[in-house]
This record gives C-alpha cells, sequence and structure tokens, in this order.
C-alpha cells in the first residue's frame, strides 16, 4: 500500500487551486479531486479587487492585510506557471447625487484611504460611453484572471499526477483512526473546497451557506479600449480587444445555474441607463456561488471529525481573500497557528 498522502482536497476552484499552492510550497503531499463543474462561480468571476466597496463607500474587510498576500503569491504563480495572472487596473466610481459626492469626500479624508486612492478630473477612458454622472472618484484596484490561473493550475496537476477529475461521492468516504480512506485514495485529512456544493456535504452542511446565483453579460463594444475597471451601479472590467465583463444580479436559493429571462431583463435594463454607445452581447453567463450570513469565509476543522477540514465561503471577493485565507489555513493545518477569529466555523457551533 502506497503511504498516505497528507491531504486529499475536494474541489479546484480558486480555493482548491490556491490551497493545493500552499501545500506544495509547504511541501505537503496532496491529491486533488475535481470534476470540472462549469457553473462554478471560478469560471465566471471577474476577479476584480476592489479596496473601497459598497453604497456608504467602506474599506473591503481586512484589505490592507490582503493586498500583501494577494501581490506575493499571484505573482509567484506567474512566475511559476508562465502566465499573466495579476494585473493593476483603476477603478472609476460614478457618483450619481451631491449626497453621494458628499460621502465620497467625507470617506476618503479618512486615515488610512490614501493609498487607495488617485486623482481624478472625470470616468477617464468611460467617460466617452456612459451616461452623465454627477461625480466620479478613482481607486487604486487589481484584476485576477481566475479562470486562466485556475485552467493553467489544472493542467500542472494533471502533468503532476495530481489531479483525478471525478465527481466526489461522499457515500465512498471512510473515515478511520490514522486519517481517512476514498477509494484507491489514502489520506490523513481531507478538505473540501466545493464552492456552493458545500451546502450538501453532509458533514458541513449545518454551517449557513447561502448560495447566490449571479449573472453576467460578456460584452463587445466596437472602437472603444480600456484597460480600467468602471462601477456604475453594475461592474464593468476587460476581457481583452473590446470585450467587457458586465455584472452583476444577484439571486438567491436559485433553482438551476443557467442563464436566466429574468437576468437577462436586469442586465439590460441597467445597460440601458449606463452605455450611451452601440454594444454587441457576446454572452449571457451564470454560475452559482457559496455565501455566508456574515460575509466572512468558513475555515476549519469538523467539530467532531478534526480529519475532515473545510476551505469555502469566499464569495464575490475571493480573489482578493483566497490567497490571505490559503496561506493562513495551511499554517494552521501544518503549523498550529490560529485562524482568524472571523473565519473559523468555531463561530457556528453544530447544532
Amino acid at each position: 500500500m502506497p503511504p498516505a498522502l497528507d491531504f486529499l482536497l475536494i474541489g479546484q476552484g480558486l480555493a482548491g487551486t490556491l490551497l493545493s499552492y500552499e501545500l506544495e510550497r509547504a511541501g505537503a503531499t496532496f491529491h486533488v479531486i475535481d470534476a470540472g463543474h462549469r457553473g462554478a462561480a471560478s469560471a465566471v468571476a471577474a476577479g476584480i479587487v476592489n479596496p473601497i466597496t459598497g453604497a456608504r463607500f467602506v474599506k473591503s474587510w481586512l484589505i490592507d492585510e490582503l493586498l500583501p498576500q494577494l501581490e506575493t503569491t499571484y505573482r509567484a504563480l506567474e512566475r511559476e506557471l508562465g502566465i499573466d495572472i495579476l494585473h493593476q487596473r483603476s477603478i472609476y466610481r460614478a457618483l450619481f447625487t451631491a449626497g453621494e459626492e458628499n460621502d465620497w469626500l467625507s470617506r476618503t479624508a479618512q486615515e488610512g484611504w490614501s493609498q487607495h486612492l488617485l486623482p481624478s478630473s472625470d470616468l477617464g477612458d468611460f467617460q466617452a460611453i456612459v451616461q452623465d454622472t454627477h461625480g466620479q472618484g478613482r481607486l487604486a484596484g487589481a484584476q485576477v484572471k481566475v479562470a486562466a490561473l485556475i485552467r493553467a493550475y489544472r493542467q500542472r496537476l494533471l502533468d503532476r499526477q495530481q489531479l483525478h477529475e471525478a465527481a466526489f461521492d461522499p457515500q465512498h468516504l471512510e473515515l478511520r483512526a490514522d486519517g481517512l480512506r476514498y477509494g484507491a485514495f489514502h489520506a490523513r485529512q481531507i478538505v473540501f473546497c466545493e464552492g456552493y456544493r458545500g451546502q450538501d456535504n453532509p458533514w458541513f452542511s449545518y454551517l449557513p451557506f447561502q448560495v447566490v446565483k449571479g449573472e453576467v453579460f460578456i460584452l463587445e463594444i466596437p472602437d472603444f479600449r480600456s484597460d480600467d475597471i468602471l462601477k456604475y451601479r453594475l461592474l464593468m472590467a476587460p476581457q481583452g480587444a473590446d470585450h467587457y465583463w458586465l455584472g452583476a444580479n444577484y439571486e438567491r436559493r436559485p433553482a438551476d445555474d443557467q442563464p436566466s429571462a429574468r437576468g437577462r431583463t436586469f442586465l439590460e435594463d441597467k445597460l440601458s441607463h449606463m452605455l450611451r454607445v452601440p454594444y454587441r452581447e457576446v454572452a449571457h453567463r451564470a454560475a452559482i456561488r457559496p455565501a455566508v450570513a456574515d460575509r466572512r469565509p468558513l475555515l476549519g476543522r469538523h467539530p467532531d471529525h478534526p480529519q475532515l477540514v473545510i476551505f469555502n465561503g469566499l464569495g464575490a471577493k475571493g480573489s482578493s481573500l483566497g490567497p490571505y485565507f490559503a496561506r493562513q489555513l495551511v499554517d494552521h493545518l501544518l503549523r498550529g497557528q490560529p485562524l482568524h477569529p472571523a473565519a473559523d466555523i468555531a463561530r457556528h457551533p453544530q447544532k
């Protein structure tokens, strides 16, 4: 019998990819099981890193801690995989009323914000294509090429024979005193990085998952080029050439992971009040992502079965949160370092 792996990972979305990389970096042995589900949020995500968000213009949670780690992680992956992953981009924020402008100015005067702010007198390249606004702000943001990262890392796992392309069946998982067995795999611990499918995990379904479907358009805007990101109620981010990601709407408790007529109507209505130039819809896509009521990740060991671990709930800010918490989870599993209390699943006791 071959020696037991240190870890078996279930899922190779963004969470599973980043955790695989951190385990590899730490010298742990692991294998990944993933069926390549096309409706996963990682395949549709724009990968936007936005330091100031929401209608009230607040700093993203932990953003000053997240930014150095994501820079370190994504740049290292770029070198190792030979692809572009992280792009620094300005984020232009449209302001629609004098009240919004006043709120923006008052927020930006607060201590600790200056490193995120850039001067702006208009909406940059977007000024030529959008409807008039009352004012604007400009942020130092970024965009992560999530789908490209996952594809490249998947090939790396295949080349190294560390990926089993199949759906995971929990009925075949056998817990043992020395770890666990799953088919031909013998491991000391298993980490579930299943995205929204975590709500059906028989060991972790007690956690407060709130799955959400998001729908987006891929647009072609002829004769328009910008490397920046626009927040004009919806987000618009470059996809190369004259193509742009636009989204997203959010549907709670979705019946499926397919694009819907309702989602199309929502996006078309927003576009009608946003763009004043012709565009062509290239694609209408949908995906389901895991959300949590407190909008914090879900990390940690099962309270009764310590060989079972979860890494989930990164949500819409996964590109920002993923590198930081993948590193933290590996430090916890291999070195006994504590997890951030706001992300530790111990905050949700099993009932």
